[in-house]
């Protein structure tokens, strides 16, 4: 290792930036941002500050003077960027000096390194690679950014806003350090990740006992309502995958893709218990049950649902169930089907004077969709997304029309949609048991509305055109 991963303290003094060009742009924003106080030496006169914030643009000073004899006295850094021989010139004067000089892409000529750095804050991750290659820390910096929760830093604040007072009542280390490892893992730390801080302050201020909580052998249990998206786990958020990593008990709905189920971690217990049509599952209150108890054992439980918790995925009665039973939870929404649908076969579910307003409905059964006041679905401007609605297709069809909407309403069904087996066909209002019949089962929605015409022309088919192309070429081959 040869530079030590170092942090300096950007309010001990101001750092003098050296350079010319888009170069010296870059670094001004970076360090400016970072709430550095820069004295700069434009070498090209620029001194444009466009795109800073004025709070930060208060803290650059440009300097007319020659920056080889300037005073540098009271001076903590040294940056040359874009800066030529003045660079190497400064570097020899830093250095005698005794001060930290970065010169760009000059190894020879720096005494500091720049890192790729991820901000959360409070928290602040540095990725160097000796200077050999930026753009492999680059790339390490992008799967750390991926990994950290967005509010990491609020949880580091959050923490160093209680420090003080925790000392006072625990001043053993060990169990001081355990008393927060429980608080980060637990659900006062899930509260604070969840943007819920007020919640996770009057959490913490209910620990009467700092030393019994460290002491506790029994973890604390929570529960995280993930929307596991319409099938494509590269749609799953970072957020759902961090879930499924961490998660102990896995409660998944019969929809979730296998491929989804895979991105559980290998060791963590799973039960199916999700219905679809035909197969009853276990019950809405079995589930709650399986939870709380589940939390109340110690466990971290993930209720993985397809698309999303809160459309047609009942997570509102869970999240009543967990609140009446006094549980931790979180929810982590999904990309619902009918966006999935809409992304993957480019049915833009809105236009500019033609589709003003959507409408979700679901139907999976022919007797709800009857109960369905369609006379307030007329409206030609809106697109209408029916889920599970393929053995209800019909009676969709009848309230429409009875409703008075044209027989020539364009309409999609889209099944298994994101998926690689995904499937569309495409028509009108009055085809649409016809269009049922040409898709090789479910799940599928369908998408009622003029939009429809905007479907990419390869996507309405994909299965019946890539069988069409396969015979064109074995055709033109003879």
């Amino acid at each position: 290792m040869r530079f030590l991963p170092v942090f300096l303290d950007l309010k001990a003094g101001p750092v003098v930036l050296i350079g010319s060009g888009e170069l010296l742009r870059a670094k001004l924003r970076v360090l400016a941002a970072a709430g550095a106080r820069l004295r700069v030496h434009a070498i090209d006169g620029n001194r444009d500050l466009a795109g800073l914030a004025d709070d930060v643009a208060a803290g650059v000073v440009f300097s007319d003077g020659d920056p080889l004899t300037a005073d540098l006295a009271g001076i903590i850094a040294i940056v040359c960027a874009g800066a030529g021989d003045i660079g190497v010139a400064m570097s020899a004067r830093a250095k005698s000096l005794g001060l930290p000089v970065n010169v760009m892409d000059d190894l020879e000529h720096s005494s500091f390194i720049f890192p790729a750095i991820v901000d959360r804050g409070e928290v602040v991750v540095a990725i160097g690679t000796g200077g050999s290659s930026p753009v492999v820390a680059r790339r390490v910096r992008e799967k750390i950014e991926a990994l950290l929760p967005a509010r990491i830093g609020e949880l580091a604040e959050f923490i160093g806003g209680f420090r003080k007072s925790i000392h006072a009542r625990l001043p053993e280390f060990q169990l001081r350090r355990r008393f927060w490892e429980r608080v980060i893992d637990g659900p006062i730390g899930a509260l604070v990740l969840a943007g819920r801080k007020t919640e996770a302050e009057a959490a913490l201020d209910r620990i009467s006992d700092a030393t019994a909580f460290a002491r506790a052998d029994k973890p604390e249990g929570s529960v995280a309502l993930v929307g596991a998206g319409p099938g494509d786990p590269d749609l799953l958020t970072i957020k759902a995958l961090r879930a499924l990593q961490d998660a102990d008990l896995v409660l998944y709905d019969e929809l979730v893709s296998p491929e989804i189920l895979d991105r559980i971690r290998r060791d963590t217990a799973r039960i199916a218990v999700g219905r679809r049509v035909g197969k009853p599952g276990i019950g809405q209150d079995a589930i709650n049950r399986l939870m709380i108890e589940a939390v109340q054992s110690g466990q971290r439980v993930v209720r993985l649902k397809g698309g999303d918790p809160f459309v047609f995925g009942r997570g509102g009665e869970e999240v009543e169930a967990l609140r009446a039973a006094g549980i931790a939870y979180s929810i982590v929404p999904g990309i619902t089907a009918a966006i999935g649908g809409a992304a993957a076969f480019e049915v833009p579910l809105t236009f500019r004077q033609e589709a003003l307003r959507i409408t979700f409905l679901t139907a999976h059964k022919a007797h709800d969709a009857e109960t369905v006041d369609w006379s307030t679905l007329t409206d030609t401007k809106a697109t209408v997304v029916v889920y599970m609605g393929m053995t209800a297709a019909p009676s969709v069809r009848a309230g429409l029309l009875a409703a008075g909407r044209s027989p020539e309403t364009p309409v999609g069904v889209f099944a298994r949609v994101t998926r690689p087996d995904a499937q569309a066909a495409i028509g009108t209002l009055g085809e649409l048991p016809e269009l049922i019949a040409r898709i090789e089962g479910g799940p599928a929605i369908l998408i009622i509305g003029d939009v429809v015409r905007h479907a990419g022309a390869i996507s309405q088919n994909p299965k019946q055109i890539t069988t069409q192309i396969i015979s064109d070429l074995l055709e033109a081959a003879a």
